[in-house]
C-alpha cells in the first residue's frame, strides 16, 4: 500500500487538522474536537441550521461544504463509518440559532440510527430538528423502493439548496419543503474502473479487471449492477442518460444541472469529456443544461471512476442553486 500519510490510525485527524490550517477562515472545530467541524462564518440570528455526516474517505463530502450558504456543521467519522451519535447530538446543539436544525445525510444505517438518537438527544435541550436523506442512486433501488436508495453525489446539489434557504432566513418547514423538492428531482449513477485502499485495513475493497468497468457501484465499494468491459466515454454517457431519464422522464426544453464527479483518481480532462458527450445528447433532446458541475465532489479514497448526477430544476431551485456560498471546496460567490 502507498499512501503519503502519516500512522493509519491517525488519517482522519490529520487529515482534519489540514483542512483547519488551510481553511481556517471559513471552518473551525467544536471544543478542538476534530469530529466536529463548524463555520467560522457569523452566524444569523435565528437562522434555521444545517448540519451533515459520513465517514471519512469522501473528501470534500462532507466536511468540505461547511461555510457560508451551505451547511452550518458535520460530524467526522472514521472511514467509510458513521460518527457517533454523540458527536452528531453535540454538533446539532452547537448549530442551532433558536430556529431547528435540519440533518441532511446520505441514506445509510449507521448514520441514520445515529442521527435519530441525536435528534431524541437534542430534544431534550427543546432543539426541534428534521431528517432528510440523499437517495439520489438509482443503482441501488428499483424505483418502486427508492427510499431505499444510497444516497451519493448528488446530496452536494441538496445542500446547496438547503444552505442557501436556510441563509434566505427561511424557517424550517420551507427549507424541508424546497430541501424536498430538490431530493425528488436528483437522480445518480456511478462507474468504477478501480477499487480503493481504506488506510486501517490495507487491502483494495473489491477487484475489477484492467478491461472492465462495474455500472452502479457505491463510493464504498458497495456492489453494482453489472460489469461490462471497458466502454468509451461516448458509451458511458449514453447508458447514464438512459438510466437516468427512464427513472426521471425530462421532456423537451425542461432544465437541468449536471454533476460529473470524480471518484478520487479520474483526471479532470476525462471528466471534461464526459461532459461533452453528455451535453450533445442532452442538446439532440432540447433539455437544457444550467450551471454544470464538473470535478471532484464526492470521493472514494483514490477510487477510479466517476458518476452522473442530474438535478431537474424549476425557478425556485435554479435561484437557489446560484445564490452565493462561499466553503472550502464550493465556492460561487461570483455566478
Amino acid at each position: 500500500m502507498k499512501k503519503i500519510i502519516n500512522d493509519p490510525k491517525n488519517y482522519v485527524q490529520d487529515e482534519v487538522e489540514g483542512i483547519i490550517a488551510a481553511y481556517g477562515d471559513r471552518v473551525k472545530l467544536v471544543n478542538d474536537d476534530f469530529r466536529m467541524l463548524v463555520s467560522n462564518y457569523p452566524r444569523k440570528p435565528g437562522k434555521v441550521g444545517i448540519v451533515t455526516g459520513g465517514g471519512s474517505g469522501h473528501l470534500p463530502l462532507f466536511c468540505g461544504y461547511v461555510g457560508k450558504g451551505m451547511l452550518d456543521g458535520c460530524a467526522i467519522g472514521n472511514v467509510f463509518a458513521s460518527p457517533a451519535s454523540s458527536k452528531m447530538a453535540d454538533l446539532i446543539r452547537a448549530c442551532d440559532s433558536g430556529s431547528g436544525v435540519l440533518c441532511l445525510f446520505g441514506n445509510y444505517g449507521g448514520d441514520l440510527m445515529n442521527f435519530k438518537m441525536a435528534c431524541e438527544d437534542a430534544d431534550f435541550d427543546d432543539i426541534k430538528t428534521e431528517i432528510l436523506l440523499g437517495t439520489d442512486d438509482i443503482a441501488s433501488a428499483p424505483k418502486d423502493k427508492a427510499s431505499q436508495r444510497r444516497g451519493v453525489a448528488g446530496i452536494v446539489y441538496a445542500y446547496k439548496i438547503a444552505g442557501a434557504a436556510a441563509d434566505q432566513m427561511k424557517n424550517l418547514e420551507e427549507v424541508c419543503r424546497v430541501t424536498k423538492k430538490a431530493l425528488d428531482n436528483i437522480r445518480t449513477i456511478g462507474f468504477a474502473l478501480s477499487p480503493c485502499i481504506v488506510p486501517e485495513v490495507g487491502k483494495p475493497t473489491f477487484e475489477i479487471k484492467d478491461d472492465e468497468i462495474e455500472v452502479g457501484m457505491g463510493i464504498h465499494g458497495e456492489k453494482g449492477i453489472e460489469v461490462k468491459k471497458m466502454m468509451t466515454a461516448d458509451e458511458i454517457a449514453q447508458l447514464s442518460i438512459d438510466k437516468i431519464l427512464d427513472d426521471m422522464p425530462l421532456q423537451q426544453d425542461d432544465e437541468i444541472s449536471i454533476m460529473i464527479n470524480g471518484l478520487g483518481a479520474t483526471p479532470l480532462e476525462e471528466q471534461m469529456i464526459v461532459f461533452g458527450a453528455v451535453k450533445k445528447i442532452l442538446d439532440r433532446k432540447g433539455i437544457r443544461v444550467y450551471m454544470p458541475h464538473i470535478g471532484e465532489y464526492a470521493t472514494s479514497m483514490e477510487m477510479a471512476g466517476l458518476s452522473i448526477t442530474a438535478f431537474k430544476l424549476d425557478e425556485e431551485l435554479k435561484e437557489l442553486l446560484r445564490y452565493p456560498a462561499s466553503t472550502p471546496f464550493y465556492t460561487n460567490e461570483n455566478k
